[in-house]
C-alpha cells in the first residue's frame, strides 16, 4: 500500500488570497461600486486597478473575471459579484488555466507585437465562457506604440470582450487609455483591518503570536496585505510555536521602540554621551544603524503630527506606554525643533547610506543632532538679543560736530534748515546794524545766515550725500580726519590714502552747492578718527558685545565657522518697519481720488 504524497507547502500569501469580494480587506468603496454595476447590468468594457503593491489589484481582476463568467453550481447563473467558486469557470480561472481568461505581464511583453496578438484575437468569440477577458498586469510598462495600437480596440471592443488592467504607476498610463477605462483606486489597508486579517490567519494556522508582534508586522507592511502575510509567514517560522514582539523586532532588524524613544529623548536633551551609549547598545543587540535613524525620523514625524492633531496618537499599532510618551513629547517639544530634527535626519539617512561605515556615520549624525537639538532659531535669537540690548547712550561731543562742542563744534545735529542760536555771529542791534555796516556788512550777515544751515560737519556730509557725489563722499568718510569745524571753515588731517586733491575738490563742491566760499585747510596732525574709522570701531564693539551674549556664544560653539553678517539696533528695526509701512500706504494712494 503506497502512502499518498504530502501536499506541497503553500505560502500564506497564496493560501489566503481572497476568492470573493467579501474576502477583500479594506476596499469597501470599490466593492460597493462593482456590486451596484453588476446588479444594474452596467458592466464596463474596461477596468483599471491602481494602488500600491499587495493591495489586491490582480486578485480583484480575477474575482471580476470569475463574477462575469460564473454560471453557478447548477449552470444557470448570471454575472454576479458573489461567484460560486465551484463551477467549471470559477475553478479554472482561480487556477489560472481558463482558455478565455488571458493574463499578460506587461513588464515582460511590452511591444506592439504582443498587443497585436490581442487585437487579432478579440474578434473570435469565447470558447466556453460568457466573456473573453484580458488581464494585463503592470500595464504602465507597455510602450507608447503598444498603447496607441490598443486604443481603437479598447474604445470599441466586441460585446464579448472585457479588459482589466492593473498598475502601480497610474501616472505613466496615457490619458487616452485612462479615459476609456473605469478606474478603481485600491486603498492602503488601514492598521485596524490589517491586524484583524493577520489575527484571523494566525488563528487558522494555529499559531500563537502576540498582539504587539502583529502591530510591528502591520507597521512594517505599510498598508500592503501581501507584505503583511509574507512577514507573518516568516514570523511564525521564526517564533517556532509562540512569536513575541522581541522576536519579530529581531527578525525585521528593528530596534526596540521604547529604546528608540529613549534615544530620541536623550537627543532632545542634548545628552550626547548617553545618546551614543544607547546607540552602541542597540547596535550590539543587532539593530541596523539605518533602521535606528529611520525609526527616529518616524518618531519625529509621529510626535509632530500628534502635536498638531492629538487624535493621531490613537493608532492601534502603537502601545499605550509609547502613546503616553509620545503625547508628553508633543506637548513639551516646540514645532521648530521637531522640524529641524526631521530635516537633519533626512540628511543623516543619505549620509549613512553613502558612508563606508554605517555605524560611524550614524554616530556622527547623533552627535550633530544633540548639539543643535534645542538651539534657538535665528528669529528667537535676534528677539532675545534685542530684549537684552541696553538703550544707546546719549550722543557725546566730538570733532565731527556732535552736541557738546568739539573744536569749532556747532550746536548739535539739528534738522537740516534749522538755525541754532549759536550760528548767528553778527550781533543784532535793531535796524541800525546793517545800515551802519553798509553793503559789505549786509553781504557778510547774509553769508553767515546761509552757512548757518550747516552748523556741524555731519550736515556737510549729509549735503555731499544728498548731491550724490559718491567719490567725494567715500573720500571724506575714509580719509578726512577732522581737526576743527565752523560753518564755512574746515580744517582736517588727511589720511594715509587720501587723494592729493581732496581739499580742493571739497571746497569747490561746497561752494557750488551753497553759493558761498568755504575755507578748507590741511593740517599735519591733530585729526580725529575718520567717519569710517569710527563706524568700524562701533561695529567691532557691537560685534564683541554680541559675541559675549550667551545665546550667540552657543551658536558659535555649535557652528565655529559662522560669522555675524549684520547687527541692527532696536531703533533701526523700528525705523525700517515704519518705512515699509509708509511705502505700503504710498502704494495704495490713488491719484484719481483728488480729481
Amino acid at each position: 500500500m503506497t502512502e499518498s504524497p504530502t501536499p506541497a507547502y503553500q505560502v500564506l500569501a497564496r493560501k489566503y488570497r481572497p476568492e470573493t469580494f467579501a474576502d477583500l480587506v479594506g476596499q469597501e468603496a470599490m466593492v460597493r461600486t462593482l456590486k451596484n454595476a453588476f446588479a444594474a447590468d452596467r458592466i464596463a468594457q474596461a477596468f483599471i486597478m491602481t494602488g500600491i503593491r499587495g493591495t489586491g489589484k490582480t486578485t480583484t481582476a480575477r474575482i471580476i473575471a470569475k463574477g462575469m463568467n460564473c454560471i453557478g453550481p447548477d449552470g444557470t447563473g448570471t454575472p454576479t459579484t458573489e461567484p460560486c467558486g465551484v463551477c467549471e469557470h470559477c475553478t479554472a480561472i482561480m487556477e489560472g488555466r481558463h482558455v478565455d481568461v488571458m493574463e499578460m505581464d506587461a513588464a515582460s511583453r511590452t511591444g506592439v507585437g504582443d498587443i497585436r496578438e490581442i487585437i487579432d484575437s478579440v474578434h473570435y468569440r469565447a470558447a466556453s465562457a460568457r466573456y473573453k477577458i484580458y488581464i494585463i498586469d503592470e500595464v504602465h510598462m507597455l510602450s507608447n506604440h503598444a498603447f496607441n495600437a490598443l486604443l481603437k480596440t479598447l474604445e470599441e471592443p466586441p460585446a464579448h470582450v472585457k479588459f482589466i488592467f492593473a498598475t502601480t504607476e497610474i501616472r505613466k498610463v496615457p490619458v487616452t487609455v485612462l479615459s476609456r477605462c473605469q478606474r478603481f483606486d485600491l486603498r492602503r489597508i488601514e492598521p485596524e483591518d490589517m491586524i484583524g486579517m493577520l489575527r484571523r490567519i494566525s488563528d487558522s494556522e494555529g499559531a500563537h503570536i502576540a498582539d504587539d508582534a502583529l502591530a510591528l508586522i502591520t507597521r512594517a507592511a505599510e498598508g500592503s496585505a501581501r507584505d503583511a502575510t509574507s512577514l507573518l509567514d516568516q514570523a511564525i517560522s521564526h517564533g517556532a510555536g509562540e512569536t513575541t514582539a522581541e522576536q519579530v523586532r529581531a527578525m525585521l532588524g528593528l530596534a526596540d521602540r521604547g529604546r528608540v524613544l529613549d534615544l530620541f529623548d536623550q537627543i532632545m536633551k542634548g545628552d550626547a554621551a548617553s545618546a551614543l551609549t544607547e546607540l552602541s547598545q542597540q547596535y550590539a543587540d543587532g539593530a541596523d544603524p539605518m533602521a535606528v535613524l529611520r525609526d527616529l525620523a518616524e518618531i519625529t514625524h509621529w510626535v509632530s503630527v500628534v502635536k498638531i492633531t492629538p487624535d493621531a496618537a490613537e493608532d492601534p499599532t502603537i502601545g499605550p506606554d509609547e502613546r503616553a510618551r509620545g503625547q508628553a513629547m508633543a506637548s513639551a517639544i516646540p514645532m521648530r525643533v521637531l522640524s529641524r530634527m526631521w530635516q537633519m535626519l533626512l540628511k543623516a539617512l543619505d549620509e549613512v547610506a553613502q558612508a563606508p561605515n554605517a555605524m560611524m556615520a550614524a554616530e556622527m549624525a547623533v552627535i550633530r543632532l544633540t548639539h543643535v537639538a534645542d538651539l534657538p532659531t535665528p528669529d528667537d535669537l535676534v528677539k532675545k538679543l534685542k530684549d537684552m540690548t541696553p538703550p544707546p547712550p546719549a550722543p557725546s561731543g566730538g570733532p565731527n560736530g556732535a552736541p557738546g562742542g568739539g573744536p569749532g563744534g556747532g550746536g548739535g545735529l539739528t534738522a537740516q534748515g534749522s538755525t541754532p542760536a549759536q550760528a548767528t555771529h553778527a550781533p543784532h542791534t535793531g535796524a541800525s546794524a546793517p545800515q551802519s555796516g553798509g553793503p559789505t556788512m549786509a553781504l557778510a550777515v547774509q553769508a553767515d545766515q546761509a552757512l548757518a544751515r550747516f552748523p556741524t560737519f555731519d550736515h556737510v556730509v549729509e549735503l555731499i550725500r544728498t548731491n550724490r557725489d559718491g567719490k567725494l563722499l567715500m573720500d571724506v568718510e575714509a580719509d578726512l580726519r577732522l581737526v576743527s569745524y565752523q560753518p564755512g571753515r574746515i580744517s582736517f588731517e588727511p589720511g594715509p590714502d587720501a587723494p592729493a586733491d581732496l581739499a580742493q575738490r571739497l571746497g569747490s563742491r561746497l561752494q557750488a552747492w551753497t553759493g558761498n566760499r568755504w575755507a578748507i585747510s590741511v593740517e599735519s596732525t591733530g585729526g580725529a578718527p575718520s567717519i569710517k574709522d569710527v563706524r568700524e570701531a562701533d561695529r567691532r564693539a557691537q560685534e564683541e558685545e554680541a559675541r559675549a551674549h550667551p545665546l550667540v556664544a552657543a551658536v558659535f560653539e555649535a557652528f565655529p565657522n559662522a560669522r555675524i553678517e549684520d547687527i541692527r539696533s532696536a531703533q533701526e528695526i523700528a525705523q525700517e518697519v515704519q518705512s515699509e509701512a509708509l511705502a505700503e500706504v504710498e502704494d495704495e494712494w490713488d491719484p484719481f481720488e483728488e480729481e
